[in-house]
């Protein structure tokens, strides 16, 4: 609700507060002032707001402009601005020199509490309007989107955008940055350094956020941790091409020291604006954080799991059958995996690649979305049925932006590819990009998708795309125009054209593995596939750090077989287990080539998931901070810490001959909790003779240790033998 009587606030400070967060801007002059975005300043008078605009304002420099140079809502350089600008376009080659001025204010009431402010701006040079958005959340979060209209009154009067970025000040405290990296199967990687002058950018050029994106740039205090330290964040919510930077000057951004942000990454002739018509940003998420970034991944957990979309049932233990069958669609073999899956207590079959078309392999079939009549012959019935008779849900694995050449779609609609008209550029796992932007194409998926869903009762799609879009460009008559926007926006209306048609359907996005996990993607999905490894060792990072933004309901984590089918390493049953545990969990390994031994295990893992992840999907992931980068300790704690699972997990061996006491983080300290370690699926092998002294009265679940002792002292952890690990159970008494 948007309360239209506010233009008053034009001429004084505002002040939004939500969540433990405030946001100040000083809107009396030309061009609104950021003058806060941090800790909660408290309930403010309106003298003590003008005397913050006072004390939190720039001075004037020696040889720099003659008035102070201030960081405004839309830096340019009219405002002194020499760093990254909010716009850069042009008119045919001129209207280079926006100056913006404020036009009226709204204040934004929310009705879950949370509070916002529109600036309506005016370009009287660039003749455009913009409408910027701040949103406060509940949870503390500033989400912010731009609408960019021509106001011109000349058909032809053109305006090409280049960009439009959202842009936020930190103070100088923040003097270190951490971004993430990565490439197939390793995805997420972080990488720190410090914060120096000049701009950090990453600009990411493959049609999605890809194995490399930047996730979630942080700037914070030196050292800042998972339990410690002030942060400052964001985080790009689009699934195409992004920009993200970090840039500090000499000069500084009005009062403060650096400025953080992001947007979308647009190539020349992507966005042209004729009369009237207008560009919206993606949602750039800012986050802050004075208890590390655990705090910060409070914010985001609680974010999205506020949305109206968000799981409410059980996360269902899943079988997935990529890596136990590949292309080899038998229907005796799947139907003998069926019915171990229910014998073992999985609770959703997914039916992965080989389906559909001439697909018998990855080079051919990709775009014919209808069952093969050759591995299928008589549909898809038999084994849908098979597996609903054991009362689990029925999903199948798409990757509908993709097309082989070899296809019967690419040989009657070539015209469909994305790609220049001189000719298709090299392949990518044997095959290109639809445009799916056109309407023929887009009618086409959204027809043969639908009716397959209706056909079978379709619980869960797996919605992959493998490859970067590369010369992502669309063939019309007047010549190759840019097509990842377009792209972008077509995947966001199939999605939701296909969640109105079927409310209760359920999507995961993959991408190569976690290729396209991002906030805009999240807000149409409800689980993202990690990582295409379920090397449990690479899986320890990828899902810490891919726990930053999402919750563990969210994050797709699959037990595989003893040798990783992607690394060729072979790590004991147990400790794949515990690795999965810790998020949506399932299956991913030929269970018809397991032992009974193997077997039993598995279903009492799968008893154990459905004992704690009513636990872990809604309470604080936390992690402690270490010093021994092959060691790691983090668990999930109930919001009102009377509950909380830990994993102790040995990624390799130390130098030293224990571990020493360790910190349980987030427990309550004014609560006892009974010490019960979890041996269900077996005794984790020691690096020791024996383990510590309280190990053996947890076993037997006699240890009640104080919330205030184990989160300040701490537990003498065993030493583990590398790819072990140990759970951990906290029961306040």
């Amino acid at each position: 609700m948007k309360d239209k009587s506010m233009h008053p606030e034009r001429d004084n400070v505002i002040h939004l507060r939500a969540g433990g967060v405030s946001v100040v801007f000083d809107a009396r002059r030309a061009l609104p002032r950021v003058l806060h975005w941090g800790a909660d300043l408290g309930d403010l008078s309106t003298e003590e707001l003008d005397a913050f605009a006072l004390i939190a304002g720039p001075s004037q420099l020696h040889n720099s402009p003659d008035e102070p140079r201030a960081f405004t809502v839309w830096p340019t350089q009219f405002d002194g601005w020499s760093g990254t600008p909010a716009i850069t376009g042009h008119r045919a080659g001129v209207a280079t020199t926006p100056r913006v001025a404020l036009d009226r204010v709204e204040r934004d009431l929310e009705p879950d509490g949370g509070t916002g402010i529109t600036f309506w701006l005016t370009d009287r040079v660039s003749l455009l309007e913009i409408r910027l958005t701040y949103r406060l959340t509940t949870q503390g979060l500033v989400e912010v989107q731009s609408t960019v209209r021509s106001t011109a009154e000349a058909e032809s009067a053109v305006y090409d955008l280049g960009s439009v970025l959202t842009l936020m000040p930190v103070p100088t405290r923040a003097g270190e940055i951490v971004d993430f990296t990565g490439k197939w199967c390793r995805e997420r990687s972080p990488q720190r350094g410090p914060l120096r002058d000049g701009s950090y950018t990453r600009n990411v050029r493959r049609g999605k956020p890809g194995a490399d994106t930047p996730y979630l740039l942080m700037v914070g205090t030196p050292d800042f941790g998972f339990r410690h330290g002030e942060i400052w964040a964001t985080h790009v919510a689009w699934s195409g091409d992004q920009t993200w930077l970090a840039e500090r000057l000499p000069e500084g951004a009005g009062g403060s020291s650096s400025v953080l942000g992001g947007g979308e990454a647009l190539v020349p002739g992507e966005i042209r604006l004729a009369a009237g018509e207008s560009y919206t940003s993606p949602v750039t998420v800012f986050g802050w954080s004075d208890s590390g970034m655990d705090g910060l991944a409070d914010r985001m957990h609680a974010r999205l799991r506020a949305r109206p979309q968000h799981p409410k049932s059980p996360r269902p233990l899943v079988l997935n059958t990529w890596e136990a069958v590949y292309f080899d669609h038998d229907i005796d073999l799947l139907s003998e995996l069926t019915d171990l899956a229910a014998e073992v207590g999985i609770e959703r079959v997914v039916l992965d690649d080989g389906w559909f078309g001439g697909r018998r392999n990855d080079a051919a079939g990709l775009g014919d979305w209808t069952v093969s009549a050759d591995a299928w012959p008589n549909g898809l019935h038999a084994l849908v049925d098979r597996v609903r008779a054991h009362g689990m849900s029925f999903g199948l694995w798409f990757e509908p932006e993709m097309v082989n050449l070899d296809s019967d779609l690419a040989r009657l609609h070539p015209e469909w590819i994305l790609a220049p008209s001189a000719g298709v550029g090299p392949s990518a796992r044997h095959q290109y990009v639809l445009d799916i932007a056109r309407p023929d194409s887009f009618a086409y998926l959204l027809e043969h998708i639908d009716s397959l869903v209706t056909e079978y009762a379709i619980d869960f799609i797996k919605w992959d795309h493998n490859r970067d879009l590369l010369e992502a460009v669309m063939r019309e008559p007047s010549g190759d125009i840019p097509g990842v926007h377009r792209q972008t926006a077509a995947l966001y209306a199939l999605i939701d054209e296909l969640r109105v048609r079927h409310p209760a359907l359920e999507i995961e996005s993959c991408s190569a593995g976690g290729g396209r996990i991002d906030l805009g993607i999240l807000d149409r999905t409800d689980r993202v596939w990690a990582s295409d490894c379920n090397d449990p060792i690479e899986r320890q990072a990828i899902q810490q750090w891919t726990g930053l933004l999402l919750p563990p309901e969210l994050v797709g984590s699959h037990v595989g077989a003893a040798r990783s089918h992607t690394t060729a390493r072979v790590a004991d049953a147990p400790y794949r287990f515990i690795t999965a545990l810790f998020a949506s969990a399932g299956v991913e390994w030929d269970l018809t080539a397991t032992t009974s031994e193997e077997l039993a295990s598995v279903k009492v893992w799968a008893a154990l998931y459905k004992e704690f992840r009513g636990l872990i999907h809604s309470g604080r992931s936390v992690h402690a901070d270490l010093l021994d980068d092959a060691v790691q300790l983090h668990g999930s704690v109930a919001q009102d810490g009377s509950h909380a699972l830990f994993a102790w997990v040995r990624l390799a061996t130390s130098g030293a001959g224990q571990a020493g006491l360790t910190q349980i983080p987030g427990l309550d300290p004014s609560r006892n909790y009974a010490v019960r370690v979890r041996t269900d699926l077996g005794e984790p092998s020691l690096h020791q003779g024996l383990g510590p002294g309280w190990f053996e009265a947890a076993r037997a679940g006699s240890l009640t240790v104080s919330g205030h002792v184990l989160s300040t002292v701490g537990l003498t952890m065993p030493t583990l033998n590398p790819s072990q690990a140990l759970l951990l159970e906290f029961t306040a008494v």
